[in-house]
């Protein structure tokens, strides 16, 4: 079957509509227009509709090939407009996030500073409540009970709770402003894994938690603010102690991964995070259970520390969690040996 040669009527449809709308044509003439080309397709004959009127004498070439140059100009310049509006709108568009980007950038600072100046103001009181419980405590005040010393315990160490948590929002703030700094040096890594151990088995052993520790022997030293790093172990494993239900293990590995990279890993066997929320247990002031009547409390600022601060190394955060089976929260550290 013969193929049209290439021609201009190709680039623009219903040509006879268009014909009829100028009045070069009639609708007759269109119908039998189409009734022929209809005929001619048949018998293995392909014509375009600007041929096909020619052939039945409804209209010169010179004035199809006019009205086929007339709608291309008119496509152009719709195409045109068209773009035009499209890059009005990009434009504006592109303003709208720019404003509304500065708008959060803001709201992100106010909320930053907001939260340093509460916690330097919390932490002046807290300061003297802990001196006065002190001394109540060691009876520099005068003689107390059994049951006093007992309150006065359990008041301690709420106020410690409480200034772990406000050095944890001041650090927040920090690292919100860009003004987390690090002071990096060879680090034991395996000396600080057992020491972070043994702070959190009184912890683990209150809820009925299992710790579990594998440490690789003669690991190199790692290259780390020690006290920042340790802090993210720390926070790691009572994360993963306050979501794992008695009589669940908690695990702390430390490895070489390479020999320029050594890696830490926390595991439990506790609730896990759905898999469509994982990116979510980072955000700042925020909670995966957010309702008034969660079970498990806290800040929301944990994880999103944690991740500010291994960013801050260079190490990057890696989750692997499976609802009702637990989750691994893992990190690389460098080799210190191997940056000088």
């Amino acid at each position: 079957m013969a193929q049209p040669l290439l021609s201009p009527e190709m680039l623009v449809p219903r040509l006879g509509e268009y014909l009829v709308q100028q009045g070069q044509i009639s609708e007759d003439d269109l119908k039998q227009t189409l009734a022929f080309q209809k005929e001619r397709s048949k018998n293995g004959q392909n014509l375009l509709f600007g041929e096909a009127l020619t052939q039945l004498g409804f209209l010169e070439k010179s004035a199809i090939d006019r009205a086929i140059t007339e709608q291309i100009i008119q496509f152009r310049s719709a195409l045109e407009n068209a773009n035009r509006y499209l890059e009005q709108r990009v434009q504006e568009r592109t303003a709208e996030l720019q404003d509304a980007l500065r708008k959060l950038s803001e709201l992100s600072q106010l909320k930053s500073n907001f939260v340093a100046n509460i916690s330097h103001e919390l932490r002046t009181p807290l300061t003297h409540m802990k001196g006065y419980l002190e001394l109540l405590v060691l009876e520099t005040l005068g003689t107390i009970t059994e049951d006093q010393r007992s309150a006065l315990q359990v008041c301690t160490r709420a106020s410690d709770r409480l200034e772990s948590l406000i050095d944890n929002l001041i650090l927040f703030s920090q690292s919100a402003k860009g003004e987390l700094t690090l002071k990096l040096a060879p680090m034991d890594i395996s000396r600080v894994a057992v020491e972070i151990i043994q702070m959190s088995k009184t912890k683990a052993a209150e809820v009925g938690v299992n710790l579990i520790t594998k440490i690789q022997p003669e690991l190199p030293l790692v290259q780390a603010d020690e006290e920042k790093i340790s802090w993210v172990i720390l926070q790691l494993l009572d994360n993963a102690i306050k979501f794992t239900p008695s009589g669940g293990n908690v695990s702390l590995f430390v490895n070489a991964e390479t020999e320029a990279m050594i890696r830490v890993s926390v595991t439990d066997t506790g609730i896990g995070i759905p898999m469509d929320r994982l990116g979510e247990a980072f955000e700042s002031f925020h909670q995966l259970d957010g309702s008034s009547t969660r079970h498990y409390g806290g800040t929301g600022i944990g994880l999103s520390l944690v991740r500010n601060i291994l960013d801050a190394h260079g190490s990057p955060i890696d989750v692997k969690s499976e609802e009702g089976k637990g989750s691994t929260f893992m990190f690389p550290l460098s080799v210190a040996d191997l940056l000088k």
